[in-house]
């Protein structure tokens, strides 16, 4: 039995019942694959059921209000996703009569949704013959065939993709793909592969040559980021709290948070009565507390917060630029993890 053949037979036997698995919806597998992009599948389950229980029809998404799809998206992180997610849904709805293109070509010229997204739409939905190259994928490939191009590369990703459509079975393209997804995932895992009782062990190379943990190989390393955050918890006796929405093409945009100030180091105590005078302009206030440091970790970022309590000693203040809402009404909104970690 061939590559193919191998990875199929064990996908039969192996493979997990996943939801978006046993449905042909486009709009649906669209979901998934989104919500999948750096999520666990163990994660992204909840919030698979969130939104297809929320927003049942394409339609229901693209009606939806900006605010209520980015709280139900809160806490996956990688927030563009559901930016995109929200901007292709209207798209789709108010230029393509709110059909689903069926197509590759027609799929990745969609907004949020890149060459990947695109084939694992159009294989699973539509039975397209067109190969899913994912980090699974990759390492699968590597590790097997013996391939030292760096998968981050050009050269890389021209090879992988060319090599999966090489393999990819033409009667059923969405079982090869599901299974070369599914193998790279279960079995040729990134750490502790189970080599041993692995169906390709005979023929692998990297198994042979005792190369597992040196394939794939990645040419850049990421350079992280290091910011840090103070934000301002100021409340009155009211229980009022002040919020505003991130707008900045930054992280997490479009969604609220406190008074903010952010330096390239850590904020001294002089800089947090600035800012509180000054741009804050507030006048009649005791600071209550100010927290230990959190250190919240990101992709290409560390984000080091701090959160500064700030009680004031009269009330009906308005504070320019920002939403005054009751302490008790914040769970209604979009919040970076690290601001509802701390308060919930």
């Amino acid at each position: 039995m061939d590559f193919s053949g191998i990875i199929i037979s064990w996908y039969k036997k192996n493979k997990r019942d996943l939801p978006w698995r046993n449905t042909k919806n486009p709009y649906h597998i669209w979901l998934s694959e989104i919500i999948l992009q750096q999520t666990r599948v163990e994660q992204g389950i909840s919030y698979y059921f969130a939104f297809t229980e929320k927003y049942p029809e394409l339609s229901d998404l693209a009606n939806a209000n900006s605010d209520e799809v980015m709280k139900t998206w809160q806490g996956l992180g990688y927030y563009s996703r559901a930016r995109n997610l929200h901007a292709t849904a209207k798209y789709i709805c108010e230029n393509l009569d709110g059909i689903f293109p069926t197509n590759y070509k027609n799929l990745i010229a969609l907004k949020g949704i890149g060459p990947y997204t695109a084939a694992a739409i159009a294989s699973f939905a539509f039975n397209e013959c067109v190969a899913v190259v994912d980090g699974n994928v990759y390492r699968l490939l590597s590790r097997y065939f013996g391939i030292s191009t760096p998968i981050d590369s050009t050269q890389g990703k021209i090879e992988f993709l060319s090599l999966s459509n090489s393999l990819i079975t033409k009667k059923n393209p969405a079982i090869f793909n599901q299974a070369i997804m599914e193998f790279g995932a279960l079995q040729c895992k990134p750490k502790n592969p189970d080599c041993e009782n692995c169906p390709l062990q005979h023929s692998c190379f990297a198994f042979e040559k005792n190369k597992v943990t040196e394939l794939p190989v990645k040419s850049k390393k990421t350079k992280i980021r290091v910011r840090y955050f103070t934000y301002f918890i100021i409340t009155d006796k009211n229980n009022a709290v002040y919020i505003k929405k991130r707008t900045e093409n930054d992280i997490w945009k479009e969604l609220y948070e406190f008074p903010l100030l952010e330096n390239s180091k850590q904020n001294a105590k002089e800089e947090i009565s600035l800012f509180v005078n000054s741009n804050l302009n507030l006048k009649n206030y005791v600071i209550t507390n100010i927290s230990s440091d959190i250190k919240h970790v990101l992709t290409h970022q560390k984000i080091i917060t701090s959160f500064v309590h700030v009680n004031l000693l009269s009330t009906n203040k308005q504070i320019n630029g920002y939403l005054k809402i009751n302490f008790n009404e914040l769970k209604k909104y979009a919040l970076p993890r690290v601001i509802d970690r701390y308060l919930f």
